[in-house]
């Protein structure tokens, strides 16, 4: 998301898999939520992402069911991003796009085993899902993450903002960086492990109004600094698994704007983060 602008898939970004995990069609089933109100879907923005995790070998679907116990026994994955309460409506109050029966079954099926890849995105996608993440002990905040020179950000272990751990510095499979557009930050439980941090250079801006949101934020709208926020985490639950990340563009492969500039994946900065998907995604299926 990138407040309103209007962004089109890319529908001739493609990444080389040259060894699938599983056999095309014999993978687990990862189910896409677009049951709330979600700005990326699987033949939008995030085309690329349902594409490159089929030429993987999993099976991915989209699901208009609002989550139940009967659902989640079914999938390996559950994927939601940039679940959202109101499509037009992003004002204060601040509410859940998940009832709290839904946030029941997730967090019990994730406790009991489940995989659970939650990205959410800036306001009002971070009060949309603050309720679930705080399930899980994650308080995500409800603003714009953004950097205060405006620009777009390649997180990297050079520069300390890429931490090194079990999904990014797998052998052969190393991530050195990854490029993000904003989004928003979280604070994390200390068992959780963090993949990104925003630290110094980031602000959070929280708008109360939709109108407030102008290309560049006026320093007239409350904010708090980006230190000691993430925007990319994982953690154990129970027996199951959690990663959350703070931005949905990274994931995705857009065309954006009267120029189409090239935003996620398709990115020429971005060169890592279509495998920085698949570790994410093999973490989850307990493959690393």
């Amino acid at each position: 998301m990138d407040g309103r602008a209007q962004q089109v898939a890319d529908e001739n970004f493609t990444y080389p898999v040259s060894a699938p995990m599983y056999k095309v069609g014999s993978g687990p089933l990862i189910v896409f939520d677009e049951a709330h109100n979600n700005a990326s879907t699987l033949r939008g923005a995030y085309a690329a992402f349902g594409k490159l995790l089929a030429s993987d070998g999993y099976n991915v679907v989209s699901s208009k069911e609002k989550v139940n116990y009967e659902l989640l026994q079914k999938v390996s994955i559950y994927v939601t991003v940039n679940a959202m309460y109101d499509m037009e409506d992003w004002d204060l109050p601040a509410r859940s796009a998940f009832s709290q029966g839904e946030i029941n079954d997730l967090s019990n099926w994730v406790a009991d085993g489940g995989s659970l890849f939650l990205v959410t995105d800036h306001m009002p996608c971070g009060a949309a899902v603050n309720e679930l993440a705080g399930r899980f002990g994650i308080n995500v905040m409800n603003g714009f993450a953004i950097r205060k020179d405006g620009r777009p950000e390649v997180f990297s272990k050079e520069k300390k903002t890429l931490m090194s751990n079990e999904i990014t510095s797998l052998p052969g499979k190393a991530i050195d960086s990854i490029m993000c557009w904003g989004g928003t930050g979280f604070i994390v439980p200390p068992h959780a492990h963090v993949i990104s941090v925003l630290g110094d250079d980031y602000r959070i801006y929280l708008p109360s109004h939709v109108s407030q949101i102008k290309k560049r934020l006026s320093d007239t709208i409350p904010y708090i600094s980006g230190s000691g926020l993430v925007n990319g985490a994982y953690l154990e639950f129970g027996k199951g698994r959690i990663v959350l990340f703070g931005d949905g563009a990274p994931f995705s492969a857009q065309l954006q704007g009267v120029k189409s500039e090239k935003r996620g994946m398709n990115h020429p900065g971005a060169t890592q983060n279509a495998q920085f998907l698949f570790n994410i995604i093999h973490w989850l299926d307990r493959k690393l």
